[in-house]
């Protein structure tokens, strides 16, 4: 069954740290661009970072020198590691995989995971 399964999300003081895992049971994850969105309460969804098949990253000017996105192709799973959390930093984060076949462009997502940093 293709599923990105996010896990690693909880409760946190502000300055901690907290690493989001996304497995993903699909078959395309090797060719895929990863990424990692938030949706706050009352707010759009963002993206937080993103990493292409090849490695290459970026990131949301918020979080940058804060969070680190990594993929290991080898378990399909890509990593959010984020340090000095802040209490805006506070949302569901979601796992997005991109990816293009035959020209058309796809985009599939996990359930999310909560994560709450408190003040």
């Amino acid at each position: 069954q293709d599923q990105l399964v996010e896990s690693g999300g909880g409760l946190v003081q502000a300055g901690g740290s907290l690493r989001l895992s996304c497995v993903d049971s699909g078959s395309t994850f090797s060719v895929a661009a990863m990424g990692w969105y938030r949706q706050a309460p009352g707010k759009q969804r963002e993206l937080v970072a993103r990493i292409s098949r090849a490695g290459n990253t970026n990131y949301a000017d918020s979080v940058k020198g804060r969070f680190t996105i990594s993929r290991d192709n080898a378990r399909n799973t890509v990593y959010l590691q984020m340090n000095r959390l802040k209490p805006e930093d506070t949302a569901v984060y979601y796992c997005n995989r991109h990816w293009w076949y035959l020209g058309v462009e796809y985009d599939y997502w996990g359930q999310g995971t909560q994560v709450t940093v408190s003040s």
